[in-house]
């Protein structure tokens, strides 16, 4: 379970059995969408669409390997962003921002300008440079009894 609070905050009131997961803490953050019409990289191909409320980007390099993904679900007013993976071999390389970008079209097209995603520590910062602000940590909490 996740909680929009920090670990030590949610820890006293947790039923016995359950505990915080200190070392899975992430933050909530979120972003007003803007449409960027990102181009694909050089050496890399995109397969995205949608199916009802799920818009999807994978990303595979030129021998058809995957090498990045992410989705997006629109939720009324918001959409979000979620499963935004690149993979090892591909880091670096600018495939998040193109992952992050991409799905915003399609939420923007149906009225939802705001976007909300849960990021890991290290995933905190390439969000940031791309306009997403923490609004809260997340406290990942699970039942050990």
């Amino acid at each position: 379970m996740k909680m929009p609070d920090e670990p030590g905050g949610i820890e006293p009131r947790l039923s016995p059995g359950w505990v915080t997961a200190q070392e899975r803490t992430g933050h909530l953050s979120a972003a007003d969408l803007i449409a960027t019409t990102p181009r694909t990289p050089k050496g890399y191909r995109v397969d995205a669409g949608s199916l009802h409320d799920v818009v999807h980007v994978r990303m595979r390099d030129e021998a058809g390997t995957p090498a990045e993904q992410g989705r997006a679900t629109i939720l009324g007013d918001a959409s979000g962003v979620d499963r935004v993976v690149t993979a090892e071999t591909h880091q670096r390389r600018g495939l998040d921002s193109f992952a992050m970008r991409t799905p915003a079209d399609q939420p923007l097209a149906r009225g939802t300008d705001t976007g909300v995603l849960g990021a890991t520590h290290a995933g905190r910062a390439p969000y940031e440079t791309l306009g997403w602000n923490k609004h809260s940590t997340i406290a990942e909490c699970n039942y050990r009894p």
